[in-house]
């Protein structure tokens, strides 16, 4: 076992920087994570443990565009800018908002025209520019950036081609079919930097190579292949000319900017095909690494690859989260950055290098005939895991004999075992499956208290490879993403089937752990979940996310449920908190659907204490 001796003193203490002033005073929510940085952090504290209950909603607007045959979703959070919320929509429409009353200022609709009534996917959120009294958002739709002017919402007609640029252009790439942006782009300076990228295969993909694009004209500045090139670092993991082909190795999840010493981080996912890498054999650079770019130029800083040659599906589906760290009396400033695997990875953001120390272990090995799986993987030392990380028979639900008998016969006919068990053509249970652990909710920050609260689920995956037909280009296809669940469609395991958990970043220990969502049969099992948490100044982590549609809080210290209100439709979303005229207000997007499978709905809801 070759371990890492990076290993750091317990006994650190945390550098919050300074906080705006809470009650009375204005803040604004101006970017996906509140702050470039990805902190989800609000520094205010109008609202407290103690006055949470009296909270009431202050408005609710309606999108409008929701359906239900296809369910749409909203995974957006919103922005505030000048005091105008601006969030995308169930059919990815942008709408601007008055932050604090709701009321609809303009849309912008970039299938205007179109008469399909299928679902148009997700956009996670919008960014913006500003210079002087003009505002430009940028919102992305399939392989689309929109440039639209944030007063009217018309598009901005001097950007790019008529205020539209076609990201799937421009790639340095003979592949770039199936390219889609779903997370916000981050605006700095007069730099638009992207990431984005194609499918997963096992058919063609486009590479999800990171970009710079100038944002009065949609000029390229600057490209990152993450498929490397001949004479470019990591060339050597692939075979020769992989790059020709290959796919995947993209940033779906959204990238932080550390401003002050602009630096620009991404969260790659896995190379395409991402259950067989015959064709890709090594380790597969730049997937499923964290990348330290250097933002003016897109030189290449720092990586750390969190799975080498990834054969299940885990894309690091976070933002990399930047925190500041005190150690011995030295300032570190550090990321945090969450897995599907549960596996949370902290690292000094200058270096690299990690924290708490991370090993390599020997994993399972593949049998599938021309696979070529990579012999260990990496295991952080701490913190610990936020999920289960093997599938055997003392796992199996127990809530009830029915529910036990129904996944029993489903585990004996497939493999299963410690996590990174490839996948086979008998079918391999995944454990954490496709949905995290941790996913694109990621985590939220409390600066003065030097914690991390992250919602993680456990849940399974059936993958099983099938030869594929020789006409289609490929060597195997696969069964189909097969969830595994037990007859009332729950998880396989015993609960917890969700939790929230709370990291203290100066131990990298649990500070608490408590079940994120009720079933209505079983009661505090805890739920699976889309979205993640707002952490704010006033004491507070908010959160929905959860398969029982409600909108939750807990008290940041303890880890108490202090607060909670059925919604109309789950709050599959990020929720954001601001104030305008010296009101707090925390905001999430109910739009139920997507991977829930819930009904859909179409709410932005505002909560606010009395006035």
């Amino acid at each position: 076992m070759n371990r890492r001796t990076f290993l750091a003193s317990s006994a650190a203490s945390f550098l919050a920087p300074a906080a705006a002033s809470a009650v009375g005073e204005d803040w604004e929510w101006s970017y996906y994570g509140a702050d470039q940085a990805a902190t989800r952090h609000a520094p205010l504290d109008q609202i407290t443990p103690d006055n949470v209950g009296n909270l009431e909603v202050a408005w609710v607007h309606h999108t409008g565009d929701s359906l239900e045959r296809p369910q749409t979703t909203i995974e957006a959070t919103p922005i505030v800018v000048d005091g105008v919320l601006y969030v995308t929509t169930a059919q990815v429409k942008t709408q601007a908002l008055d932050a604090a009353t709701g009321k609809l200022l303009w849309t912008f609709d970039p299938f205007e025209g179109s008469s399909s009534r299928r679902s148009r996917g997700v956009s996670r959120g919008v960014s913006f520019w500003k210079n002087g009294a003009e505002v430009r958002i940028f919102t992305t739709a399939g392989e689309f950036l929109y440039c639209v002017d944030g007063k009217s919402g018309k598009l901005v007609e001097s950007f790019a081609d008529g205020g539209a640029l076609n990201l799937s252009t421009e790639l340095d790439a003979e592949i770039t079919v199936g390219f889609s942006h779903t997370s916000p782009v981050v605006v700095w300076k007069d730099l638009i930097l992207t990431g984005g990228g194609g499918g997963e295969g096992p058919g063609p993909a486009a590479p999800g190579h990171i970009r710079a694009w100038d944002v009065r004209t949609g000029k390229r500045k600057w490209i990152f292949h993450t498929i490397p090139r001949p004479g470019e670092f990591g060339y050597d993991t692939w075979p020769q000319d992989a790059w020709r082909q290959a796919g995947g190795a993209n940033n779906w999840a959204g990238l932080a900017l550390d401003e002050r010493r602009g630096r620009l981080y991404a969260s790659l996912g896995s190379a395409a095909f991402d259950f067989f890498g015959g064709e890709r054999k090594g380790q597969d650079l730049f997937g499923n690494c964290v990348l330290a770019l250097n933002a003016e130029t897109g030189e290449r800083l720092w990586h750390f690859q969190t799975v080498h040659h990834d054969l299940w599906d885990y894309d690091l589906p976070a933002q990399p989260m930047l925190c500041d760290v005190v150690r011995g009396g030295q300032r570190i400033e550090a990321l945090v950055q969450l897995t599907k695997t549960g596996l949370t990875f902290v690292f000094d953001r200058q270096t690299g290098q990690p924290l708490f120390g991370v090993e390599e272990r020997p994993v399972p090995a593949s049998d599938v005939p021309g696979e070529y799986s990579w012999p260990t993987q990496p295991f952080p030392i701490k913190p610990p895991p936020l999920s289960g990380l093997s599938f055997d028979e003392s796992d199996l639900t127990d809530v009830s004999p029915q529910a036990h008998a129904f996944v029993k016969e489903i585990f004996d006919k497939h493999r299963h075992g410690p996590i990174f068990t490839p996948p086979s053509l008998e079918g391999t249970i995944v454990r954490p499956g496709f949905l995290g652990g941790a996913l694109w909710g990621g985590g939220s920050f409390d600066p003065g208290l030097g914690y991390v609260f992250v919602n993680s689920s456990e849940n399974a995956n059936i993958m099983q490879l099938v030869p594929a037909e020789k006409d289609k280009g490929y060597r195997y296809g696969h069964t189909g993403y097969i969830r595994f669940f037990d007859h009332e469609q729950r998880a396989p395991m015993r609960p917890p089937w969700g939790h929230m958990t709370c990291i203290d970043l100066r131990t990298g220990d649990f500070v608490w752990r408590e079940p994120l969502g009720e079933d209505p049969k079983y009661g505090k099992t805890g739920t699976r979940q889309i979205g993640g948490s707002c952490a704010t100044a006033g004491g507070l982590v908010f959160i929905g996310a959860t398969l029982d549609e409600r909108f939750r809080a807990f008290d940041s210290r303890t880890g108490r449920e202090v607060w909670s209100t059925q919604l109309n439709a789950g709050g599959y979303a990020t929720p954001c908190s601001y104030a305008v005229d010296g009101r707090q207000y925390v905001v999430i997007a109910a739009g139920g659907g997507g991977k829930q499978r819930t009904k859909s709905g179409d709410e932005i809801i505002a909560f606010a204490l009395p006035r």
